[in-house]
C-alpha cells in the first residue's frame, strides 16, 4: 500500500453509507461563516452515487420554492456530520437523472416497503 492509500484508509468513516439510490435522506452539513459554525440540514432525494473509497460522493436533489436544487456531498468529509435515512425508495436505475425532467407526481419515487422477517 502506498502512502496516499494509507492516509485515505485512516480517514474513511465506518458505517457512513446506510442509504441507496432513490432514498430520501437528511444530510447534516457543517457550515463555517466567519468565526461561527452551524449545522445545516439538507433533505432530498439521492439521485447518484459516484466513485469509491475516500472520494465517494452523493448527489442529493430537492425542490426549493418550485426550483430543483442539486448538491454534491463528499460522504467521508469531516464537514458532513451524518446522513440520516428518512424514507427508502424503490427504483430500478443506478442514476436517477430522469427525475430532473419530471414535474409534480411524476417526479415522486415510490416508497420501498420492507417486509419483516418471520
Amino acid at each position: 500500500m502506498n502512502e496516499v492509500q494509507a492516509i485515505e484508509a485512516s480517514q474513511i468513516r465506518e458505517n457512513a453509507e446506510n442509504f441507496r439510490i432513490g432514498d430520501t435522506v437528511k444530510v447534516h452539513f457543517r457550515i463555517v461563516e466567519g468565526k461561527t459554525e452551524r449545522t445545516q440540514i439538507y433533505e432530498g432525494l439521492v439521485i447518484a452515487l459516484k466513485n469509491a473509497g475516500l472520494r465517494r460522493t452523493v448527489t442529493v436533489r430537492k425542490l426549493s420554492y418550485g426550483v430543483g436544487v442539486e448538491r454534491v456531498f463528499p460522504i467521508h468529509s469531516p464537514r458532513v456530520q451524518q446522513i440520516e435515512l428518512v424514507r427508502p425508495g424503490r427504483v430500478r436505475r443506478a442514476k436517477l437523472y430522469y427525475i430532473r425532467n419530471r414535474v409534480g407526481k411524476a417526479a415522486k419515487v415510490p416508497e420501498l416497503i420492507r417486509r419483516k422477517a418471520r
